[in-house]
């Protein structure tokens, strides 16, 4: 009997200070304390994601580039963190794969290989770049749906159409099955009128769901990277952001088990 999928999680938006990477470390901690095998896969050359977990890129020899453009095998890259989630970690590598990729066949399909390779996950989330190049293409193809985190401010929505271009055509050439599971609003002051506006624009102009509850503005997430942790790890379990990330995960498993 062969062991089931896991569920696999795009966080994708081109745009930067989103808080994508934050989402990513939450919502990976959160489904975590739920008992589920989760890894997180930083496809950013930046290595936000992996710095934030409490590793040096620049103590690494093996990463995601290794194992996307040499074949390495990702078991042999993949470290545990103390948030109980496995990491499968980028360095400034990762920069020269999209290169490296251009001219190879079948690039649109490393990720979803690699991740035909991984023993077995509940769930794998993705970290994407801030750009829609190869690495974001290849994220999109390996996943079952796309989570666009978005912060409420007017001229930070002007991105999501090319991503929903970007995520049509992937649906058209690689990837049919991919759904556009919603936007999760972030760095959010529920307090303006402004910030709620926006979310409404965006809900009726794309046609997307808002993901409930939003996330909202705290001091925290700055402390959190700093301390090599997720927010969920060194803010008390009261804390506004660290209860919206819990809630969230809750809503993505619900939906997995309605699938």
């Amino acid at each position: 009997m062969t062991a089931p999928k896991p569920r696999v999680l795009a966080v994708a938006n081109q745009k930067g200070g989103v808080a994508k990477t934050t989402t990513v470390a939450s919502l990976g901690a959160a489904l975590a304390e739920h008992g589920l095998s989760v890894l997180l896969v930083d496809l950013d050359p930046q290595a936000c994601l992996t710095f934030s977990l409490g590793v040096d890129p620049e103590d690494l020899t093996e990463s995601i580039h290794q194992v996307i453009t040499r074949g390495l095998d990702p078991t042999e890259a993949i470290l545990e963190t103390e948030d109980g989630v496995d990491l499968l970690p980028a360095t400034i590598e990762l920069a020269r794969a999209e290169a490296d990729l251009l001219t190879r066949t079948g690039r649109e399909h490393v990720i979803r290989s690699m991740i035909e390779d991984l023993p077995h996950y509940d769930w794998v989330l993705l970290d994407c770049p801030p750009s829609l190049g190869v690495m974001t293409v290849a994220a999109l193809t390996a996943a079952d749906g796309v989570l666009i985190p978005l912060q409420c401010e007017t001229l930070s929505h002007r991105g999501v159409g090319q991503l929903l271009d970007t995520v049509h055509d992937v649906r058209r050439f690689t990837n049919r099955k991919l759904e556009v599971w919603g936007v999760l609003p972030t760095l959010y002051d529920g307090r303006t009128n402004h910030a709620r506006a926006v979310l409404e624009t965006i809900s009726q102009t794309y046609e997307l769901d808002v993901i409930e509850p939003p996330i909202p503005k705290t001091i925290k997430f700055a402390e959190a990277p700093a301390a090599g942790r997720s927010i969920l790890s060194t803010a008390p379990k009261s804390n506004k952001g660290a209860i919206a990330y819990r809630e969230v995960a809750k809503a993505l498993i619900a939906r997995k088990a309605h699938v």
